[in-house]
This record gives structure tokens, C-alpha cells and sequence, in this order.
């Protein structure tokens, strides 16, 4: 009773330190933003408030903690209130389902005249067998905040925003949900730690007519098994957050700010919140499902190797430590070069026109999600792989 007890404490436990974490990578994304918009257009950006601009991200947090916040005349309460804590929630309930690191194993120890331990502490917030289906219905969540914001505020540009993001996000839930078909087939599970385990410390391997093929030089990722569905799933994520060129549920020329038109203050702060967290954990999953998660792109570089011949002059729950803390950087970089992406496709390709994004939708990823299933079904059956 006590083991489930602690255990629970330290999945809560873990649980806020993921939203801490999330919510403070925020201001850090939006600084990146702002200077690599101003490098693409030959500008400098922010540099003007403290050290690169980096305090200028204290002053917006205050502006939006101080802002006062108006309520629509004929506004829906529950819905306009409830609106911005939707969107809120299901980035950070999902990125804390996804591993961030290599799992850190403390020995038995005394403290306060009894022993500890022995404790395996996951970097994940929770770890179910079914992971993936998890985080997949928590992060579509995030339309009902959508939907809620734009009927809760009364507005005629508002109502057109969400309805603007529930068709797109339909459209758009299909071919990223039959994209990750191909890659589930390939690795047979439905768990991230087994999906991980098995792209670690191994080249790129595979069976092709009988022949067993080996290159070297590659890590063992999904990527290069599944390229199709990779980039299917991608172009889908922008769609998902609302994303440059997929921004037409608030586009600025058309709805003033669409769904988001009659909120300010921290209410608006909570929407950004949520959209950003939704490019981490989309960020996160690629990695994950594509990029070998946590993983090294160099053959035999495992978490037992770095702790064994790294750190093997340490403590042994130190050197735990420090393994975990060198693949949580290790992913770290893999998602800010994702989240990099996302900015710079922000600031070079232009919005879709409506129609272009629902043909875009049903008309060509969902037809080539199709055949990435079939593709990978026919090498699966013919024992490529």
C-alpha cells in the first residue's frame, strides 16, 4: 500500500514538473521566434530590453498577468471561462505521457535509520501499455477549447474560427492518425518505451528479398523505414496547432483573431501556452516515433554504455543521475530543432486558402496515408523487415 502510494506521489510529482517545464519553454520558444523571424527578414528582432531582448519575455509575462480581462455582453460564461483552461490541459497531460529520458535506478540506501529503495524513477509523468493511443485522444482535446471560445464569446468572428478549426482539425485527425499506422506495423507496440527500445544502439537493419542488409552508418530509426508516413505525420502537426500555413482559424486579415477575438490577459496567455505546448508534444512524438527518442544517432551508445563508461567513477545512483540527465539533452536537441522547424516554416510559406487546405487534406495526405499502410503492410507481409 505504501509502494502504490509513493508511486502515485511521484507521478503527480512528475506530472507538475513536466507542466513547469512546458510552461517554461514558452517564453524561451516565443524569444526564438521572434529572432529567427527577424533573421529570415533581414532584421534584428528583440534586442533592446536587457541582454539580446531576453528580459522584453519578463515585461510580456507581466503585461499579460496585469491585463484586465472583459467578459462578452452576451458571452456564455461556462464556455468562454472554460475555454482557455481546455486548451491548456491536454498538451501538458500528453507530453507527460511521452519518456523525455532514460529511466534513473536508485540503489537501496539509509537515511534516517531505515533503508530506501531500491527505486526505478521513469522520466514520464505515467507509463501505460497503450501510450501512443493515450496521448492521440488527449492532444484532439484540444478542438473542444477551440470550439468552446468560439460559441462561448458571442461573436460572429470568433463562431467562425472554431468552425473554422473543427472541420480543419477532422480533416487533418485522419491522415495523421492513418500515418502512424505504417510505423505502429513496423514496431508491432503500442508503447513508447518498447517503441524506443527497440530504434537504440543498433544500425539501420533490415531483410529485402531474402537478404539480410546492414548499413552501418545509420542509427536504427523510424524515419528510415517509414519516410512517408514521417512526413505525412509532420505536415499534419502543423494543421493540429494551428500552425503557419494552417492558421486559418484565427487568421488576422479575415477574423480578427478568430477564436481568440474577445479574450486578453492571462486567458490569452493560456491559448499561447496551449498552442505552443501542442508543437512540443507534436515535436516530442516525431522524435519518438521517427528519431529514435531519447536515443544517440551513433551505434552502441546506450544508456548501460554511458553509465558504465562515462560516469562508472561515481556513485552509482549519481552516475544514474547523470545518464539520465545526458539522453534527456539528447531529446532536449531533437525537440528544439522540431520546434525550429515549425518557426521557420511559420515565416516562409504563406496561409492556404481555404479550399487548398481541405483538398490539401482529403484529397493528398489522406489518399497517401492510405497507401503508406498498404506499402508497409505488403513489406511487412513479404518479410522485408
Amino acid at each position: 500500500m505504501g509502494k502504490d502510494v509513493l508511486e502515485i506521489t511521484l507521478n503527480v510529482a512528475k506530472m507538475i514538473v513536466i507542466f513547469l517545464v512546458m510552461v517554461q519553454l514558452v517564453p524561451v520558444l516565443v524569444w526564438a521566434e521572434r529572432r529567427v523571424s527577424g533573421f529570415m527578414q533581414n532584421r534584428f528582432g528583440p534586442n533592446r530590453v536587457g541582454p539580446l531582448g531576453l528580459i522584453q519575455l519578463l515585461a510580456d509575462a507581466v503585461k499579460f498577468l496585469f491585463k484586465e480581462t472583459f467578459f462578452p455582453a452576451k458571452g456564455i460564461a461556462a464556455m468562454y471561462h472554460a475555454a482557455p483552461v481546455m486548451a491548456l490541459i491536454p498538451g501538458a497531460v500528453a507530453l507527460a505521457c511521452i519518456p523525455l529520458s532514460s529511466a534513473v535506478i536508485v540503489e537501496p540506501f539509509m537515511w534516517l535509520g531505515r533503508e530506501w529503495g531500491p527505486y526505478t524513477f521513469l522520466a514520464q509523468g505515467y507509463d501505460f501499455g497503450v501510450g501512443i493511443v493515450m496521448v492521440l485522444g488527449i492532444s484532439s482535446l484540444g478542438a473542444y477549447s477551440l470550439l468552446m471560445a468560439g460559441w462561448g464569446s458571442s461573436n460572429k468572428y470568433s463562431l467562425l474560427g472554431a468552425v473554422r478549426a473543427s472541420a480543419q482539425m477532422i480533416s487533418y485527425e485522419l491522415a495523421l492518425g492513418l500515418s502512424l499506422v505504417g510505423i505502429l506495423m513496423i514496431y508491432g507496440t503500442f508503447s513508447f518505451q518498447d517503441m524506443i527500445n527497440q530504434q537504440l544502439g543498433q544500425p539501420l537493419h533490415f531483410n529485402a528479398l531474402g537478404k539480410d542488409v546492414i548499413i552501418s552508418w545509420l542509427p536504427n530509426w523510424g524515419i528510415f523505414y517509414n519516410p512517408l508516413g514521417a512526413l505525412i505525420f509532420f505536415c499534419a502537426t502543423f494543421a493540429e496547432s494551428n500552425r503557419l500555413p494552417f492558421d486559418l482559424p484565427e487568421a488576422e486579415g479575415e477574423l480578427v483573431a478568430g477564436f481568440h477575438t474577445e479574450y486578453g490577459g492571462f486567458a490569452l496567455l493560456m491559448f499561447y501556452i496551449g498552442e505552443y505546448g501542442h508543437m512540443m508534444v507534436a515535436s516530442a512524438l516525431v522524435a519518438v516515433f521517427y528519431l529514435g527518442g531519447y536515443t544517440m544517432p551513433i551505434y552502441g551508445i546506450t544508456p548501460d554504455y554511458v553509465l558504465h563508461n562515462w560516469f562508472g567513477g561515481f556513485h552509482p545512483n549519481w552516475a544514474s543521475l547523470l545518464t539520465g540527465v545526458v539522453f534527456a539533452l539528447v531529446m532536449l536537441v531533437k525537440v528544439m530543432i522540431l520546434l525550429f522547424i515549425f518557426i521557420w516554416v511559420r515565416w516562409t510559406l504563406p496561409r492556404f486558402r481555404y479550399d487548398h487546405l481541405m483538398d490539401l487534406g482529403w484529397k493528398t495526405m489522406l489518399p497517401w496515408a492510405l497507401f503508406n499502410t498498404v506499402l508497409t503492410a505488403v513489406w511487412i507481409a513479404f518479410s522485408w523487415r
